[in-house]
C-alpha cells in the first residue's frame, strides 16, 4: 500500500509538471527522437565502418548538449565543438613537441604541458563572462586537451583519433541543433521577454490590490486581491533565471520579432529595476500589514474593555 501511494503521488507531481509547462513534455520527445537519429549509426554498416565506435561520441554529444531552449543547445553545440577543435590542434601540438625531445624529456615536458595548461583554463573558468557563457566549452578544452596529449597513441593514429572524434561530435551538434530548432522550438529570448513583462505586470496589479486591500476602495474579490498582492514575491528570486536565458538568447538566431544583436541587456537593466521595486513594495507591505495587525490589536483590546 505503501509504495502504491509513493507512486500516485509520483504520478501526480508528473502530472502537475507537464500542465505547469507542456513544453517538458514535448522536449522530453525531442531528445529521445535526436537520440535515436544519431543511434542508426550503429544499425546501419556503411556509418558504422566509416566511424567504428567512435560513433558512441555521437551519441554523447546528443545527450550532454540538448537543453531545453534553442539557446542553451547552440551554446553547448559551439562551445563543445570550438572547444574539442582548439584541443585537439594544441593537444597534437604539444604531443609533437614533446615526441621530438626524446623519450626521457617527453613524460615530464607532457606534464608540464597539460598541468600548465589546465591550471590557465580553469583560472579563467572564475570570470564571471567566462562562467556565464563559456564554462562548458573549457571544461572540455581540458578534457581533450589531456587526451591528445597523454593518449600514448602513435602520430598516424592520433590524427585519425582526433578527426573521428571531431566528427561525430560537429554531427551529434548538428542532429541536437536541428531538432532543437525544427521540431517545437523553444526560445530562450521569447522566455526572458515574457518573464520581464510577467513581472511588471505583477508590480501592476499588487499596485492596483494595494488600494481595494488597504484603503477599501472595493469589498468584492478578496481572494483575488490577496493573490495579487503575494505575486511580486516571485519577482524577488528571478534574477538568475533572467541572467541565465539573457545568455541563452544571445547564442540564438534571428527568430520572431527578435533580430540580430537584438539589447538583451536592456532586458537585464529593466528587469533589475523591477528587482528594485519588488523590494521596495515588499517592505511596504510588511509595514502596512504590521500597522493594520496593530490596529486590530488595538480594537479587540477596546471592546474588551
Amino acid at each position: 500500500m505503501a509504495l502504491a501511494r509513493k507512486l500516485v503521488q509520483v504520478l501526480r507531481k508528473a502530472k502537475k509538471l507537464g500542465q505547469d509547462d507542456p513544453r517538458r513534455i514535448i522536449h522530453s520527445f525531442k531528445v529521445g527522437f535526436a537520440i535515436s537519429l544519431v543511434s542508426l549509426f550503429y544499425y546501419f554498416q556503411p556509418l558504422y565502418d566509416g566511424f567504428g565506435s567512435y560513433a558512441m561520441w555521437a551519441v554523447l554529444t546528443v545527450i550532454v548538449v540538448f537543453e531545453f531552449s534553442v539557446g542553451a543547445t547552440l551554446g553547448r553545440v559551439l562551445n563543445r565543438g570550438l572547444a574539442t577543435f582548439l584541443a585537439g590542434g594544441l593537444g597534437f601540438g604539444a604531443y609533437r613537441m614533446a615526441n621530438l625531445s626524446g623519450e626521457m624529456v617527453e613524460p615530464i615536458l607532457l606534464g608540464v604541458f597539460v598541468f600548465l595548461l589546465a591550471a590557465l583554463v580553469t583560472f579563467v573558468r572564475f570570470f564571471p563572462q567566462m562562467k556565464a557563457r563559456y564554462d562548458y566549452g573549457l571544461l572540455i578544452f581540458i578534457l581533450t586537451f589531456s587526451l591528445i596529449s597523454v593518449s600514448g597513441y602513435r602520430e598516424e593514429e592520433l590524427l585519425d583519433m582526433a578527426y573521428r572524434r571531431v566528427s561525430t561530435i560537429l554531427i551529434g551538434g548538428f542532429t541536437a541543433v536541428c531538432v532543437c530548432i525544427f521540431v517545437c522550438p523553444v526560445w530562450a529570448g521569447e522566455d526572458l521577454h515574457n518573464l520581464v513583462a510577467n513581472n511588471i505586470e505583477k508590480l501592476a496589479n499588487f499596485m492596483e490590490a494595494f488600494g481595494d486591500e488597504y484603503f477599501k476602495v472595493a469589498e468584492d474579490g478578496e481572494s483575488s486581491r490577496a493573490s495579487c498582492l503575494q505575486g511580486y514575491k516571485s519577482i524577488l528570486n528571478s534574477k538568475q533565471a533572467e541572467e541565465s536565458l539573457a545568455n541563452c538568447a544571445r547564442w540564438e538566431p534571428r527568430h520572431g520579432k527578435f533580430r540580430f544583436r537584438h539589447p538583451w541587456k536592456q532586458y537585464l537593466k529593466i528587469a533589475s529595476l523591477t528587482r528594485q521595486c519588488s523590494y521596495k513594495v515588499e517592505a511596504l507591505n510588511n509595514y502596512l500589514n504590521s500597522e493594520i495587525q496593530k490596529m486590530k490589536s488595538n480594537e479587540y483590546a477596546s471592546v474588551h474593555i
